[in-house]
């Protein structure tokens, strides 16, 4: 076979001459697609699809609203409205206080302590939830945030945390993997995982990346699973604690803290980081091996674990298995319904005589199409992109704010 069936809209010339073309068409698939950075205009679409928070939606029509009319547990409201300004300070949705914005924001949270009153409220939920409803309406927010909490990241928003422990330890047992030199320096310095890696996996690096990486990031995160959170990490520590120069550079646990509160920008920017997370080999098979090794050492030193947190979802795939959705569950609501008026007999019978004469000017070989003609020119959005355009992010600059 000529040619490479991957490319879109690719023609085997050699089979052109036998008979009938091919057309060749490359389905990329959701992975890819994420990794290379969900267009602004569908994210907020995607992240409610990808998550299962649109069968949640349908399955659980009226239920937000009722969460929402209720008052609350007084200890959760007054904590959520407290936090409320810390959330995004700067970013027009959150920026005036009682705003559109910050009244969302309440709701979801305050919803979610109701929805899950034995979890109540973490204040690492905020950023997540902020983040979330500069995509997409209160409603969807909230069922989205549900999967991230109950799904994703199990167990992370219980009392004791004991599930961001684990992981933790988790985390420092790849990076011996990953870089020996920066595993050895942390263990030198007595610098437990829980002392930089919290905010970094609680909050989905929300408050840690440039904007535009948290988008990339969140994009394969809502994908792929946890995974992906552990490889970030991997790579922040690999890239700044990963030679011996630059572990020189921090003699003790504080200088060590303070290089790892700030990063390096070069090691954050979207393109260098999405790259090395993709391409370093931590699976989700290796994360539950070492999940299961780093269980039983807790079990001898801690016991049984308080907080019995449902299995861990490893991305869209693992979460659609588990809840399949059926049509009814992803079917389409339209936004705007244009009602047609009315019609009178004489309309009717205008249009059947129309379309009776439409019938008889179609030509058979129209409608039965020729085998022998070539099949026409691709149209040019459905050309292949060049191999440097291929490797350029599509998630665009412009703003990603739902309003």
């Amino acid at each position: 076979m000529a040619g490479d069936a991957g490319q879109l809209g690719q023609v085997d010339g050699q089979k052109a001459q036998e008979g009938p073309p091919r057309l060749f068409i490359h389905v990329v698939s959701v992975k890819d697609r994420c990794q290379k950075g969900i267009p602004p205009s569908l994210r907020g679409r995607a992240w409610l699809y990808l998550t299962g928070g649109k069968v949640k939606v349908q399955q659980n029509q009226g239920k937000f609203q009722e969460l929402e009319r209720l008052p609350g547990d007084p200890k959760w409201v007054d904590i959520i409205e407290r936090d409320l300004h810390r959330q995004f300070p700067f970013h027009e949705m959150f920026s005036a206080r009682g705003g559109h914005g910050q009244k969302d924001l309440f709701s979801v949270l305050k919803a979610y302590t109701l929805h899950r009153p034995e979890e109540g409220y973490c204040q690492a939920q905020a950023p997540i939830a902020a983040v979330l409803l500069m995509h997409m309406p209160a409603e969807e927010a909230f069922w989205v945030l549900v999967q991230i909490c109950e799904k994703y990241l199990p167990g992370y928003y219980s009392t004791g945390l004991e599930a961001i422990q684990l992981d933790g330890e988790i985390l420092y047992a790849l990076l011996r993997r990953v870089s020996p030199v920066a595993h050895r320096h942390l263990k030198q310095h007595k610098v437990e995982p829980i002392m930089y890696m919290t905010e970094w996996f609680m909050c989905a690096f929300s408050r840690t990346l440039p904007w535009a990486s948290v988008l990339r990031v969140w994009d394969m995160f809502l994908c792929e699973g946890v995974k992906i959170l552990f490889r970030v990490g991997l790579v922040l520590l690999k890239c700044t604690l990963g030679s011996s120069e630059k572990v020189k550079a921090c003699p003790g646990m504080y200088e060590t803290m303070e290089l790892l509160r700030a990063i390096p920008p070069q090691y954050m920017q979207e393109s260098f980081l999405v790259r090395e997370t993709i391409d370093l080999p931590i699976s989700a098979k290796d994360i539950e091996k070492e999940h299961l090794a780093q269980l039983r050492r807790w079990k001898e030193t801690h016991g049984d674990l308080r907080c019995k947190s449902p299995p861990r979802m490893h991305g869209a795939k693992a979460v659609m298995v588990a809840e399949p959705p059926d049509r009814q569950d992803l079917r389409q609501r339209p936004t705007i319904i244009v009602e047609t008026p009315p019609e009178v007999d004489g309309d009717r019978s205008t249009r059947r005589a129309k379309r009776k004469n439409r019938k008889k000017s179609v030509l058979p070989s129209e409608e039965t199409g020729n085998a022998s003609q070539p099949l026409p020119e691709p149209s040019p959005l459905l050309r292949p992109p060049s191999a440097n355009a291929s490797k350029e992010s599509d998630s665009g600059a412009e703003n990603d704010t739902y309003l």
